[in-house]
């Protein structure tokens, strides 16, 4: 007797390959476009139910303080300033926050591979990895200035610690959670631990790098204002003070505004490259 399968998609079935492979691979290309857009269905309506509440909320309840203004005025604000305002200032901000998560993610790649390559080193200086990390940034923004020559080295340094221990988590978690079986074969054929390093771990870390790079990149961006928020002469952090002592309301809103939007877009390149980087990387919320 014939058994059959109904859990089998039938040929006229929307996942079912055709055949042909360059129709199937138009029909996996469109499905993930598919997916993509669906997946941001649910973010967008929450920020369109958000900009709602907002406006409604900073033209009833706020409207006398003018603490909360609707995001018509601050957009209407920001058109005022003009885009040279915020360019001069988003250029520093940016150049120092750069500098900083290149620096700090750097120093966590090569601590991470020391902790793998020498024990005894990770049982060391992961506890004071862990101590910089709880230190308060202000508190240390304060010392830096007072230790650093003048000029953007203090804050480049506030973003590079703010981003490093992220980093160091992500890059070592991902150099332990390697397939034994694929170290084992490395040291079969005579590879030492460089050699399983260069040959698996690396390869095998990098979802788990990028993940923390994801956050590195907006904690960077936190690092930097703080540092201008502590002594700086131009930035966002700057502007932002200055807004704020001359009771600028709507212009401290389209500053912080302004440097939120940097840090998504931050994090978007971010996971952008990871996608590109590392396909075979298991989808999240799929």
């Amino acid at each position: 007797m014939t058994t059959i399968d109904l859990r089998a998609p039938s040929p006229s079935s929307p996942g079912a390959p055709t055949g042909d492979p360059v129709a199937d691979e138009q029909r996996s290309w469109f499905g993930e476009v598919f997916r993509f857009r669906k997946a941001w269905i649910p973010s967008l309506v929450g920020i369109a139910v958000l900009l709602v509440v907002w406006q409604v909320v900073g033209l009833t309840i706020f409207s006398k303080s003018r603490t909360v203004p609707p995001p018509t005025h601050i957009l209407s604000t920001m058109k005022e300033d003009g885009w040279e305002f915020y360019w001069a200032n988003i250029q520093v901000t940016l150049k120092v926050a750069a500098k900083g998560w290149f620096y700090g993610n750097v120093a966590a790649i090569v601590t991470a591979i020391a902790f793998i390559q020498v024990p005894f080193v990770e049982r060391i200086l992961m506890q004071v990895a862990v101590a910089s990390y709880c230190l308060p940034t202000v508190a240390i923004g304060g010392v830096l200035i007072l230790a650093l020559p003048t000029g953007d080295q203090p804050k480049i340094v506030l973003a590079a610690l703010s981003c490093f221990f992220t980093t160091l988590v992500g890059m070592h978690v991902g150099l332990k959670s390697v397939d034994r079986s694929s170290l084992d074969l490395v040291r079969a054929y005579g590879g030492g631990t460089w050699t399983q390093l260069m040959k698996v771990r690396l390869r095998s870390c990098l979802p788990s790098l990028f993940a923390g790079l994801r956050i590195a990149a907006p904690a960077a961006m936190l690092g930097t204002i703080i540092g201008e928020w502590l002594g700086s002469e131009n930035g966002l952090g700057v502007a932002m003070v200055n807004s704020q002592q001359a009771l600028l309301i709507e212009r401290t809103w389209g500053i912080a505004l302004t440097i939120t939007l940097l840090s998504a877009a931050a994090y978007g390149v971010t996971a952008l490259v990871a996608k590109l980087l590392t396909p075979w990387a298991p989808k999240v919320g799929r």
